[in-house]
């Protein structure tokens, strides 16, 4: 598919997209659930969405166990957060949009406390024109109110956006918005009714900004 002119809004996920946070965020869900569940994999980055009371409920052998889990899940990441980066090219490529004129937004899964905690610690608090977090709404990804509530609040129009994004909940609330995705799949396998949905598929996040850039017209080595 081809994009007829350059969009006039960006909109990034957060984890996997713009920090390197999945190794983390896995390490934190195995130990909310440990003793109350199987070890979870990898595999739960393709439908994992909206808030803690949401994607452990699934994960967990008795669901009464569900505040211990979240407690543990929340101490987890107080204690380890600050170890999250942003992938290379992120920082340049959100300063690159900016000196484009190009206004980006975050529509992310994770909670709004941790959110902007992580934000102020990688010196992005300002870089967002809009954020939805996953507590903001009662629907999570991949229902497209998040993203709709975004396109509304800076008055653009669903063919005026491009979403990256890293996960299958992305690119299906990113097609339900009627806004094209860029999918980072990280190497693993998408279900083909997935993939057929995302405009644009790459195997990194650095791949993922290039596109982005290209299609604002800025130089590609604007990621480095």
């Amino acid at each position: 598919m081809t994009r007829r002119k350059p969009p006039r809004l960006v909109v990034f996920d957060f984890d996997g997209t713009l920090i390197d946070s999945l190794p983390l965020v896995l390490a934190a869900i195995a130990h909310a659930v440990e003793g109350f569940g199987p070890k979870p994999t990898k595999e739960i980055f393709a439908t994992l969405g909206g808030p803690p009371e949401r994607f452990l409920v699934p994960l967990l052998h008795d669901v009464s166990a569900l505040p211990v889990a979240i407690d543990r899940l929340m101490s987890f990441h107080r204690e380890n957060s600050h170890l999250m980066e942003p992938f290379a090219g992120a920082d340049a490529a959100l300063a690159a949009l900016a000196a484009a004129d190009v206004p980006v937004a975050l529509w992310t899964g994770r909670d709004r406390h941790s959110t902007q905690r992580l934000l102020a610690l990688r010196g992005w608090g300002d870089r967002f024109a809009a954020i939805v977090c996953g507590d903001d709404f009662s629907s999570h990804k991949p229902d497209p109110e998040g993203l709709r509530a975004i396109l509304a609040r800076l008055g653009v129009a669903p063919s005026e956006a491009v979403l990256v994004g890293d996960s299958d909940v992305d690119v299906l609330g990113g097609s339900a918005a009627g806004v094209d995705s860029v999918m980072i799949h990280h190497g693993r396998a998408v279900e083909t009714a997935v993939a057929a949905r995302a405009w644009r598929m790459v195997a990194s996040p650095p791949e993922a900004y290039t596109c982005v850039l290209q299609l604002t017209g800025r130089p590609a080595k604007s990621t480095g």
